[in-house]
């Protein structure tokens, strides 16, 4: 580990500094403001002098000029107050005096009285990457040089137009100590290497392709390296690199054999072949992002790529193969094709999250993938949609930009992108994406530019799918339906709005591609036969219909018998959907027979967010303390308890032979904390927790014979090697459902049965899931497991990070404690970003411990956000999104979170990153009331039919 300069606290200089600083109000940036540079950078040969102490950084840029008149503009350049300026020279000789001035304690270079025309400036930085805790520009990690760039790092190496729209071609000559640094990388291809005098050597690498200067990358190090070649569908040969620490060599194969498929799923599906010799992957232990996606050298942090069967679970596995594949695909859609200024930045990460997700599907079960993500998206989009942090997908401004890799940008942009696919078709949303290429191969462009080539490439009128780019929120679609049984008519009158959000109290209608099909009194779908025609991805069982209005009618015909109205199938849009009067028994039918596989998934899930509201509303009527089991389970049982009916449906689909595994433990899976905390104004998050724990244990007293069998069933015999495939993973996720809804009894036998199998375990995946039951019931059992599971671990940092998690996951009673101690262990590292989002952000999830009704938990994430914030900015402000959601809660945690937030924000120095997502937080816009309002009103559509008109009341405001 290298060292850094640190002071007696451990905070390295540069961040004590900015503690000195006076609370400050920072500036925003607006996307109505943007102009272009007054000159574009058409070269960049870039030398950095790579020493333990000081690394110079020498710059030459070639600039043509961008503006009009005999005289030159001044130029700023982005800098920081960590780069210090050595030299400067325009075209090759000393600025005039007093025509140059560094600016804002760093952060700009000034240059004035600049000669008309093209212009050569020759720069000279000092940076200290030791230092860099920040984890931006240039920085060490694990005793090697790394970069990240995206999205303002570039400027914390030398000065620079630090802006997207500027692309340019690059050439990087690194040189370092040789014994230190044996491996130089690169963007682009390498041109030349060398020994020099005194142990030193150095490489030359050149990229042909312009780019913006977010996507330069510099890796130096000891590493070692796998290698595989691919041949594309040109016939050219391809080296593919991985390095990592020579320890983790045989950790890389999976992330090989991903980048291999994503290769080929992109040439087969988009025609896109890569366009280099070469391509390297660099896996790094310290990186706030993923994985980045730098002109062929992709960096990444090291959970993304190092994967066995000893170390990583089945979830680890799929995850490595999704960003694998996202940062490639990114080669096109965000790297030969860039967005102009970071307002878009939509374009290229909802547009390569669609790619990843579609690739993901076609690699394993396109059913299960959907489910994930949406059940994802609804958990943190939607809740993001609906708090004081709610922007489009392409925001209007930023104070940090860093603030705003969010999921509405990557996930709702994504689900966007996917909009035009269910509109124009598969093969209509090809011509689009040709289209795009075409036009835009090598530019900056913005979302206006994708939405027009989509549009021009199918002649068809899109406009009003433009709005989802401007508009926050989540809209609602209420759908109200009638059959005629004489005129053989089935009509759907629909319904949209979007609620008001900060900034926009109007929201105007969008166009939603509304995917439906009918289903029989056998469950079985009917032909049909809509009077308009629906788009052209619509199949004789599915009409995909245009609702672009406030209010829309479609009528199908020929319609026998009354159906039942299978609706959003595939979610086809990101909306909030009621059906009114949709009744248990028709979401029953759903849950057993609909052939779509999202919709009968939702339609269990719809049951189940209906008991568990009518039980939540019970308790909390009753007054009954959270913590006192026996007492609620009382009520929850006098309440009705868990139906026979839903026991039933869910024996079924245990039961059932033809069900995939993994769908199968999907399906028996209770809808999340997060999404019920979303439909219960003034929530109580410990007594939902409870309900849903309540929900499960009755389930698993009442199904163990069938839980147990499935265990049994899909238990591999002795020595059955681990593989990662549908097939296996299905099996492992139904087993370790099983057990883990079996572990919610918490009776002596059953925790027996978990430490037996958490010994057991021949893979991670299983034993991180009997881990995960262990973890929520007190006792010497989960003391025993946690212990050795640290001992067997212990010299494997990513496996330790779960050892963190779960623990700071775990609901068990008083585990504040618990977490506050392992902030001193040695395994927690607070300069390392996977060691705070595995304990901080993961107790953040517990909402037993996290929401403490005395406070505790808020008082804790507190502390650790404003001391993250001294060392990483971006870390920081992860962190304090934690506290975004107060206002869901009951007036008691309110107060309390509020105080946390009012505390944050109050403190000198403060970074800009964490002041404006807490200073947003504490606003009290006047939208809220429009909002909760909308939620009344979807509330009652949602529980239409099962709660009464006073329980609804009750449960809305209780």
């Amino acid at each position: 580990m290298a060292t850094e300069v640190e002071t007696e606290s451990g905070v390295p200089e540069i961040q004590k500094e900015e503690e000195k600083l006076p609370i400050h109000d920072p500036s925003t940036k607006f996307r109505k403001d943007y102009t272009q540079p007054p000159f574009w950078v058409e070269t960049v040969a870039l030398n950095f002098i790579l020493n333990e102490d000081v690394t110079h950084v020498h710059s030459t840029l070639h600039l043509s000029p961008n503006y009009g008149g005999a005289n030159a503009p001044p130029l700023t350049l982005n800098g920081r107050k960590d780069v210090k300026l050595v030299s400067l020279k325009v075209n090759g000789g000393e600025p005039p005096a007093g025509s140059w001035e560094v600016k804002g304690e760093g952060k700009e270079l000034v240059i004035r009285e600049l000669p008309h025309g093209p212009i050569t400036l020759d720069i000279t930085t000092e940076i200290k990457p030791q230092e860099n805790s920040l984890l931006e520009g240039l920085y060490k990690s694990g005793g090697n040089f790394s970069t990240q760039c995206e999205a303002e790092g570039f400027r914390g190496i030398t000065y620079f137009l630090d802006r997207p729209d500027v692309m340019a071609r690059y050439t990087t000559r690194i040189e370092a100590d040789k014994a230190s640094y044996p491996v130089l990388l690169g963007n682009g291809n390498l041109q030349a290497e060398g020994d020099l005098p005194g142990g030193r050597h150095y490489a030359v690498w050149d990229d042909p392709f312009p780019k913006p200067c977010y996507l330069f990358a510099l890796v130096a190090g000891k590493l070692s390296m796998k290698e595989r070649s691919f041949t594309t569908m040109s016939g050219r040969t391809v080296a593919l690199r991985i390095f990592v620490a020579e320890n983790n060599l045989g950790k890389v194969d999976h992330a090989l054999d991903s980048l291999v498929k994503s290769m080929k799923w992109d040439e087969e599906v988009f025609g896109l072949e890569y366009d280099l010799d070469l391509f390297n992957i660099v896996a790094v232990d310290d990186f706030n992002m993923g994985a980045m996606e730098n002109k062929s050298l992709n960096i990444f942090n090291s959970r993304l790529v190092l994967a066995s069967p000893d170390t990583a679970t089945d979830a680890d596995y799929a995850r490595i193969e999704g960003v694998v594949g996202h940062e490639y695909f990114h080669n096109w859609t965000g790297n030969r094709v860039t967005c102009r200024d970071w307002f878009q930045l939509t374009l290229k990460e909802g547009l390569t999250v669609y790619r990843d997700q579609e690739f993901s599907a076609d690699m394993n079960s396109r059913p299960v993938k959907r489910i994930e993500d949406v059940a994802m998206l609804r958990t943190s989009q939607f809740t993001e949609d609906a708090g004081p942090m709610a922007h489009p997908i392409r925001p209007d401004s930023y104070i940090k930009m860093d603030n705003f890799y969010t999921v509405t940008v990557y996930e709702k942009g994504a689900e966007v992108v996917r909009l035009y696919a269910s509109l124009l078709g598969k093969e209509g949303f090809r011509k689009g994406m040709d289209l795009y290429f075409k036009r835009h191969d090598g530019h900056a462009v913005t979302c206006d530019d994708f939405l027009a080539a989509m549009a021009d490439a199918n002649e068809a009128d899109l406009s009003a799918l433009g709005r989802w780019y401007s508009q926050a929120g989540t809209p609602r679609v209420d759908i109200e339906t009638h059959y005629d049984a004489a005129q053989q008519t089935f009509t759907l009158k629909c319904k949209q709005h979007t609620p008001a959000s900060p900034g926009q109290a109007h929201k105007e209608p969008v166009l939603i591609p509304l995917a439906v099909g009918l289903l029989g009194p056998d469950g079985k779908d009917l032909p049909l036969h809509p009077r308009e025609a629906p788009a052209a991805s619509s199949t004789p069982t599915t009409a995909v219909l245009r609702l672009e209005h406030a209010e829309q009618s479609f009528v199908f015909d020929h319609v026998a018998v009354a159906p039942v109205l299978s609706a959003l199938r595939g979610f086809s849009a990101p909306v909030r959907l009621t059906v009114a009067g949709q009744t248990d028994d028709h979401l029953s039918l759903m849950f057993a027979h609909d052939s779509d596989a999202f919709n009968r998934w939702e339609a269990g899930q719809r049951l189940l967010r209906k008991l568990l509201l009518n039980l939540y509303c019970a308790a909390k009527t009753a007054g009954t303390s959270p913590t006192d089991r026996g007492a609620l389970g009382g009520v929850l049982a006098g309440a009705g308890g868990v139906p026979d009916s839903i026991v039933t449906a869910f024996r079924t689909v245990l039961t059932s032979p033809e069900l995939d595994g993994t769908f199968k433990a999907m399906a028996v899976s209770l809808p999340s904390g997060t999404e019920l905390l979303d439909a219960i104004p003034g929530a109580d998050p410990v007594l939902i927790h409870e309900v849903r724990h309540y929900v499960v244990a009755q389930l698993a007293a009442r199904l163990r014979p069938e839980l147990e069998g499935l265990i049994k069933a899909n238990s591999d015999a002795p020595g059955t090697p681990y593989a990662f495939n549908a097939a296996a993973t299905a099996r492992r996720a139904i087993k370790n459902k099983a057990l883990v809804m079996l572990g919610a009894l918490e009776e002596p036998a059953v925790v027996s049965l978990l430490l037996a199998r958490f010994r057991e375990a021949t893979n991670m995946t299983d034993k991180v899931a009997a881990l995960s039951a262990l973890v929520e019931v007190a006792g010497d059992a989960r003391k025993t497991a946690l212990d050795e599971f640290y001992e067997t671990y212990k010299a494997e940092p990513l496996v330790i990070l779960k050892w963190l998690g779960l623990q700071a996951m775990s609901n068990a009673p008083g585990n504040v404690a618990l977490v506050r101690s392992l902030v001193e262990h040695p395994a927690f590292n607070m300069t390392n970003p996977n060691s705070c989002y595995s304990l901080l952000l993961g107790f953040s999830r517990s909402p037993v411990n996290f929401h403490a009704a005395d406070g505790s938990g808020y008082e804790f994430m507190g502390d650790m956000v404003l001391k993250v914030d001294a060392l990483n900015h971006q870390v920081a402000a992860r962190l304090v999104s934690s506290f975004t959601t107060y206002k869901q809660l009951d007036e008691k945690r309110q107060a309390a979170m509020k105080a946390q937030l009012q505390r944050i924000v109050a403190t000198n120095g403060l970074s800009e990153n964490v002041f404006e997502i807490a200073s947003k937080s504490l606003a009290e816009p006047g939208w809220r009331l429009a909002a909760v309002a909308a939620l009344v009103v979807a509330c009652a559509f949602t529980l239409t039919g099962s709660v009464a008109d006073e329980q609804l009341a009750q449960l809305l405001w209780c």
